[in-house]
């Protein structure tokens, strides 16, 4: 397995799977994101209402969280390099051919391809890297992969944003374009992992099998209640921000991409500096108790920021403190509490309750614009959702790590 490689070039191969799985984050969001500009065109161009547009984001995501537990289960049986190379070469194939694509239907069909191939990353990717990391960077580690996140938002956001107000292209160009960077990623990772799928013992196969044993640790079950608020509120903002401030702050289509993407950039310094904290501390439950008051502040203020000054500001805080700089402080937590055996499955489960969210959020907030004739309860309900978060945080029994 990846730990072969680690024992043998101790730093070399796990800074290695860090780079790689970095990028992997960067496609993998690029190719989410670049939708997010191109909502106009697509209820202009379809007639769509919020909550039809909405829910075109949600069906990407259901399809990618139901992957999410049987690719968890697969990278665990037949090997997470193949799962991962395997996903990620579908991905490509999908995204690009929504360009071809000649009605809505076909368009809508291929796009949750797309989300069902994205959905064999997340469990594979994070068993591999938490067996290479050395355990005292663990937190930090998976801060740098989780990092490509940020930089593949932003990258999503500009592209198309970009190629229809600069170049203008037609909208369903920027899906050819992203592919690129798809297939770079994917060789990179046939040829870099080195991953040797042993032959499991009989404690191992008796861990992976029980599967209900997952749901009967405390602590992941609250980190899976407390990732599910934390993704809900993150992808009202990542799906809806650039059109909410088109619609409803002024904005022209590349001005609110740009004060858009100050949340994924922003959060690449929360990330690095809350998990190392977490690390040095050898603790969760506090950093993330520290995180999440703030981002549902942060949340509210959106809505109430009356000047431009006082909205960035408060995209700073949120980028700072938001659910890409939480995330590998609670992917520590399940890595601290998963049996190893059924690591990729525990994984797998975390990302599936936490993508749930992400059905729901951007579905729900159309549907709520819809009947408010505002995004703004929208943004009420994700700082809602981030209270139940907080609460079930608290609840966490968590003795410090002495490693």
């Amino acid at each position: 397995m990846a730990s072969d490689s680690k024992n043998s070039t101790p730093n070399a191969y796990w800074i290695k799977l860090v780079i790689i799985f970095f990028l992997g984050w960067i496609v993998i969001y690029a190719g989410r994101s670049v939708l997010s500009p191109l909502i106009g065109e697509l209820q202009t161009q379809f007639g769509l209402n919020k909550a039809e547009t909405g829910g075109i984001m949600s069906l990407f995501f259901l399809a990618y969280t139901i992957f999410q537990i049987p690719s968890g289960i697969l990278g665990d049986k037949i090997g997470r390099k193949r799962v991962l190379v395997t996903g990620f070469t579908l991905y490509a194939i999908f995204i690009a051919s929504i360009y071809f694509a000649p009605s809505f239907i076909i368009f809508l069909i291929l796009w949750i391809l797309a989300g069902a191939a994205q959905g064999c990353y997340y469990g594979p990717q994070y068993a591999l890297s938490s067996e290479a990391i050395p355990k005292k960077w663990i937190t930090l580690g998976s801060a740098i992969i989780g990092s490509g996140m940020s930089f593949g938002i932003a990258m999503g956001y500009y592209l198309s944003s970009i190629m229809i107000s600069v170049f203008h292209s037609s909208w369903q160009l920027p899906f050819v374009v992203v592919a690129i960077p798809i297939i770079i990623v994917t060789l990179l990772m046939a040829l870099c992992i080195k991953e040797k799928v042993a032959k499991p013992t009989a404690t191992q196969v008796s861990q992976s099998i029980k599967f209900s044993e997952l749901f009967k640790n405390r602590n992941l079950v609250l980190a899976y209640i407390t990732i599910f608020c934390s993704i809900y509120g993150f992808f009202v903002i990542i799906t809806w921000l650039p059109n909410y401030l088109e619609a409803e702050r002024g904005m022209d289509k590349l001005q609110a991409s740009q004060i858009a993407s100050i949340v994924p950039w922003i959060s690449i310094i929360g990330t690095l500096l809350c998990s190392y904290i977490s690390d040095k501390l050898g603790r969760r439950k506090p950093v993330v108790l520290c995180m999440m008051p703030l981002s549902l502040i942060a949340i509210f203020s959106i809505v109430y920021s009356e000047s431009y000054a006082v909205l960035i500001a408060v995209l700073i805080l949120y980028g700072f403190i938001g659910k890409i700089s939480l995330n590998p402080v609670l992917i520590a937590l399940v890595a601290d509490n998963a049996p190893k055996a059924s690591l990729s499955t525990a994984f797998g489960l975390y990302n599936f309750f936490g993508m749930s969210a992400s059905i729901c959020a951007p579905y729900f907030t159309g549907l709520i614009a819809d009947k408010t004739g505002s995004l703004n309860s929208g943004f009420y309900l994700a700082a809602a959702l981030t209270l139940v978060g907080i609460t079930a945080m608290l609840f966490v029994n968590e003795k410090k790590n002495k490693d």
